[in-house]
């Protein structure tokens, strides 16, 4: 198992977070766009970070954001 860029996956996760807040605030206008750029950048979290090394399930759980944030928050834990 590579060795965990975890300054850079607390980076990543903020921004993260910080679209996730963004898109609750938006409320029912067209969310799509930051829908899918928050897609994106779990895929893309996944993948720079093999995030599914560090935890099993966090691939069945990508879909929902919230989980996937709380996730991401474990393995930086672990690893710090």
């Amino acid at each position: 198992m590579g060795k965990l860029n975890v300054q850079k996956l607390i980076e990543t996760l903020k921004y993260l977070e910080s679209k996730q807040r963004e898109l609750k605030r938006q409320d029912k206008n067209d969310t799509r766009s930051l829908e899918s750029m928050i897609k994106y950048l779990k895929k893309d979290m996944m993948e720079q970070h093999n995030l599914s090394d560090h935890h099993q399930l966090i691939k069945q759980e990508i879909k929902d954001t919230e989980a996937f944030i709380e996730n991401v928050k474990n393995i930086i834990k672990i690893n710090s």
